[in-house]
């Protein structure tokens, strides 16, 4: 199913999209200092061409300098490819078919307007595995009671 929906997505909206990510990381590689936005742009790229099967999670990694490089993509290319989202969203919604479609398309925004400190997983993927402290490791087996 994930592929046959990736398949009329990639018709109806994919190759639209992938084409607006590109030109973003094409222009964005085009300076150095930007780079990073062009690599993360690429990423997204491929992600918005075929994107069923797949989701994206917040790094834990991610720290003040994504933060700082996302109000950067937002201004430059963030608002203009999530605007393109919603226009393809639009077009999409016209028809029942492209209902499922079209809010897949929404549930990129975020993405489009905020890519750095995210990563791309395939879905059903765990999150990153978080802080355990080491007090819940007990090398001599289970825990001593407190009685």
């Amino acid at each position: 199913m994930k592929t046959l929906l990736n398949i009329i997505w990639f018709v109806l909206a994919g190759f639209w999209l992938w084409i607006a990510y590109a030109v973003a990381a094409l222009v964005m590689c085009i300076l150095i200092v930007t780079i990073p936005f062009g690599i993360a742009s690429f990423r997204i790229a491929n992600f918005a061409a075929w994107p069923f099967g797949r989701t994206y999670i917040d790094k834990p990694t991610a720290g003040a300098a994504s933060m700082i490089g996302n109000v950067i993509w937002f201004v430059f290319a963030g608002l203009w490819i999530a605007l393109a989202h919603i226009g393809t969203a639009i077009a999409l919604a016209v028809t029942i078919i492209g209902i499922p479609l079209a809010w897949a398309n929404l549930k990129m925004i975020p993405l489009a307007l905020f890519p750095l400190g995210k990563e791309i997983v395939p879905e059903g993927a765990l999150a990153p595995p978080r802080y355990t402290p080491p007090q819940a490791y007990v090398q001599g087996g289970p825990p001593l009671s407190r009685y």
